[in-house]
């Protein structure tokens, strides 16, 4: 990779680390629902506006469905899992188990994509599931129902985001390609529809007791401005630039400011379970996302 993608890289994981603090701020107030859909309503109207403030030409290229249907995949599922997260975990645990995204990335890619499932990879994959967990069964937190739920629910937030990977190269990239902020743009608006009705839903039927005060409110417009509307920009330009199984490297990085912010910020406790998770996660990602060896070059010396 070169040096500026590098930059997007660690800015990225800065910024996403910082998700799961404000979400672990807002969903406990207002809700899963509530939580997912202003995430993406307030970045798709933060997009709109700056990307008409930048004259950038609205043109799909008759790709919006394809995007609003990634941002399905990539955007609302994953953002109401992580919601539903949030109520039971940690934001540094949330943040841990987001790292098992490349771990799924390998598997969907080896199941549905045609990718090639070395013996490293699959080592890799079961490492980094018994990192996930000695996190779930030894951390800080009681093992209980509530803590299996949210793990699931990141687990399978991870899991949306390994198809989304292949999906966008598949569906945008190989087909002429789309400007990164458009992809941005038109995912959250489609993510913004699906969640629509949800909420409403939600609301008639079991409205929130409080709407919260300053600190929710202020902590929706840094999950939906900066968090996803600034981070997807940045993660669809990695996908165009570096491809999907190194752009979800960038969940590798996540935890140490997931841990940070939540120990800084909300006084979250830390247990050696998350370096002993961590690091098996770490050695998981490294053994999928090493460089296989070189095939050798019929006629080369040595």
């Amino acid at each position: 990779m070169n040096p500026v993608d590098i930059l997007r890289l660690l800015s990225l994981a800065a910024i996403w680390g910082a998700s799961f603090l404000f979400m672990r701020i807002i969903a406990p107030v207002i809700g899963t629902i509530p939580t997912a859909f202003f995430r993406v309503s307030i970045a798709f109207v933060g997009l709109l506006v700056i990307l008409a403030l930048m004259r950038i030409d609205f043109n799909f290229r008759g790709k919006l469905k394809v995007v609003m249907v990634l941002g399905l995949i990539n955007s609302g599922i994953p953002a109401t899992f992580y919601s539903v997260a949030a109520q039971v975990l940690p934001a540094g645990y949330s943040a841990i188990f987001n790292a098992t995204t490349p771990l799924m990335g390998v598997l969907i890619g080896g199941l549905f994509f045609s990718e090639k499932l070395t013996a490293a990879k699959l080592s890799g994959v079961f490492l980094g599931l018994l990192g996930v967990g000695i996190l779930t069964g030894a951390g800080p937190v009681a093992f209980d129902l509530q803590l299996l739920m949210g793990a699931l629910a990141c687990l399978l937030a991870t899991t949306c985001y390994g198809f989304a990977g292949f999906l966008t190269r598949r569906w945008l990239d190989h087909q002429g390609g789309l400007d990164s902020r458009l992809s941005a743009l038109g995912s959250m608006f489609g993510a913004t529809l699906f969640l629509l009705p949800l909420f409403g839903y939600s609301v008639i039927n079991q409205p929130p007791v409080s709407w919260g005060g300053w600190s929710v409110w202020w902590s929706l417009l840094g999950l939906g401005l900066v968090c996803t509307a600034l981070a997807y920009i940045l993660y669809f330009r990695l996908l165009s630039s570096i491809g999907p199984v190194k752009s979800m490297t960038v969940t590798f990085l996540i935890p140490p400011f997931g841990v940070l912010w939540g120990a800084l910020l909300l006084d979250e406790p830390l247990g050696m379970a998350h370096l002993y998770g961590g690091v098996l996660i770490a050695a998981a990602l490294w053994l999928v996302l090493k460089p296989g060896a070189a095939k050798p070059v019929e006629g080369a010396g040595r």
